[in-house]
């Protein structure tokens, strides 16, 4: 994949890490995960380690794709983002549900977590057109 392709794919998931991180600064805030009365809204610790976690570590995956060309690499970042991907539909279902997880959703920053959102699938879709560039062309 072009250079400038795998780099705007490196922008727009450094945009959805800092938007991410913004996310978790606003409930650490709010008192994380001490402040989970009910069971049924609480989440995981692993849930919430997990996802920055496998985004991270798949970001400097493709970065390290970008720097060597090395097409396993692009396929470990997308894999480790998939599994990033599915913790956080997970998390935002929970967080954005109705009925007994309703309450979780109080003080959201909804447009922080639309974008947190839509950069993540963004850069899914890049990283798949990414590492699947070396076996088109």
């Amino acid at each position: 994949m072009g250079g400038s392709v795998g780099l705007v794919t490196a922008a727009t998931w450094t945009f959805a890490a800092l938007v991410g991180v913004y996310l978790m600064a606003r409930w650490l805030a709010g008192g994380g995960l001490r402040r989970q009365a009910a069971k049924v809204t609480r989440f995981p610790t692993t849930l919430i380690i997990a996802h920055p976690a496998l985004a991270l570590s798949s970001l400097g995956c493709w970065t390290a794709h970008l720097v060597t060309g090395s097409p396993p690499l692009a396929w470990a970042a997308f894999g480790g983002v998939s599994a990033a991907a599915l913790l956080g539909f997970a998390m935002s279902t929970r967080w954005l549900g109705s009925g007994r997880h309703e309450r979780g959703a109080r003080g959201v920053p909804r447009l922080a977590l639309a974008l947190h959102a839509a950069a993540g699938v963004a850069t899914f879709v890049l990283v798949l057109l990414g590492a699947g560039a070396g076996r088109v062309l």
